[in-house]
């Protein structure tokens, strides 16, 4: 209950105060290149159920059928706009809309991809018991996938045999040991990430 009004009274400051960002993103997207302001992709939440995550869209119409992973911050795929967005993860706060619906929360195990749940282990689903969150231990800690799948001979089969199990296994120690003050820890240290160049 107290995650839930924290998330909703956050998430609604957060909507408020970051309106005139949202309002300058929206223009430069729209001026950058063809199509919505906003990207929505299915990503599998708690108990399994799949919802529409919402972010500013940094790629160009169409991309996700080339490929579910962003490889470099050089991926073609990638708009003008879209690489700066993405440096500082502006595109992530439009799942603040998210966290207000009830389908995340400020902070939890990030929600993946329907075709890389349907791999999980019955032990790696634990972490669909909670409801996913926009920030998480493992992407303070994989801050720069893009740029290790870059690296890559196979950045799929190295997301799924490398990446993704250890994000996992940072997930599941979350769900075990969930608390109200390590959730603040994640944020804190979530922003100061973004604000420094420290990978």
């Amino acid at each position: 209950m107290l995650k839930r009004s924290f998330d909703i009274f956050f998430s609604v400051i957060g909507l408020i105060l970051l309106s005139p960002v949202f309002l300058i993103m929206a223009i430069w997207i729209k001026c950058d290149s063809y199509g919505l302001v906003f990207y929505r992709q299915v990503r599998v939440g708690k108990n399994g159920k799949n919802f529409l995550l919402y972010k500013f869209r940094s790629m160009r119409v169409g991309s996700d059928k080339k490929g579910l992973l962003t490889v470099g911050e050089r991926d073609p795929r990638i708009t003008r706009s879209g690489r700066f967005i993405r440096k500082f993860k502006l595109d992530e706060f439009p799942q603040l809309i998210n966290v207000l619906r009830g389908e995340m929360s400020i902070v939890g195990p990030r929600p993946e991809v329907p075709k890389y749940v349907a791999l999980y282990n019955e032990e790696q689903r634990k972490v669909l018991d909670v409801r996913p969150g926009i920030s998480d231990w493992s992407s303070i800690r994989f801050r720069n996938e893009n740029e290790l799948l870059a690296q890559a001979e196979d950045s799929e089969d190295f997301y799924i045999s490398d990446v993704m199990p250890e994000k996992l296994r940072m997930n599941l120690e979350y769900v075990q040991e969930n608390n109200f003050w390590m959730d603040i820890k994640i944020i804190f240290i979530t922003l100061k990430k973004l604000i420094s160049k420290d990978k």
